[in-house]
């Protein structure tokens, strides 16, 4: 075999290995963008199966606790505020308010931190999560992005993208209306 034949080999086999590199690379990248998507429409599902999950939670929980006490002030009143009651009446009355009591520190004994405030505290504590993961998972799909579109921008690997039919893709960006904090309050009626 003569130099130039070897010559020749070894500059084939450099840019067939660099070739190869180039559109692995690309692969590799476009990959990382699918991945980071299905990461990002992950979250956006968690959001949206979370939210309604607590607000109905925090719901319910608001409707027990307020039925419960409303039903304890209401038997406690009706006793106070009657004086005409017969000692029948009374005992009923009695037998329904501690009932109730019974009722209330069955629920508190095995609840003992169910109030309101800290359901609520607990359902911002979920939502400020969920919108962290999000928040990350954005910007884990907009870096995979950037690094695609480098690639089928930057010599040489653009001329390989270009034989591949790659396409520039666009980072997420938030339309202006959407800049403005969801209010929670608004699931609420």
């Amino acid at each position: 075999m003569s130099t130039g034949l070897i010559v020749t080999i070894a500059i084939a086999a450099f840019l067939l290995i660099i070739i190869i590199g180039m559109y692995n690379r690309l692969i590799s990248r476009k990959n990382a963008v699918d991945y980071a998507n299905g990461a990002v429409d992950a979250m956006y599902k968690q959001r949206f199966d979370l939210i309604p999950n607590l607000v109905a939670a925090v719901k319910q929980y608001m409707q027990h606790e307020s039925g419960l006490l409303q039903k304890l002030t209401e038997l406690r009143t009706s006793g106070a505020s009657n004086p005409n009651l017969t000692a029948q009446e009374r005992n009923n009355l009695d037998q329904h308010f501690e009932q109730a009591i019974k009722t209330f520190n069955i629920t508190v004994e095995n609840y003992p931190n169910l109030k309101a405030s800290e359901q609520f505290s607990k359902l911002q504590a979920s939502l400020n999560e969920c919108e962290a993961q999000l928040t990350a998972a954005r910007r884990t799909y907009n870096a995979a992005i950037m690094e695609y579109n480098n690639a089928l921008e930057m010599f040489p690997s653009n001329i390989m993208a270009n034989m591949m039919s790659y396409k520039r893709k666009e980072m997420i960006t938030i339309p202006q209306s959407e800049k403005v904090s969801p209010n929670v309050g608004d699931l609420f009626n």
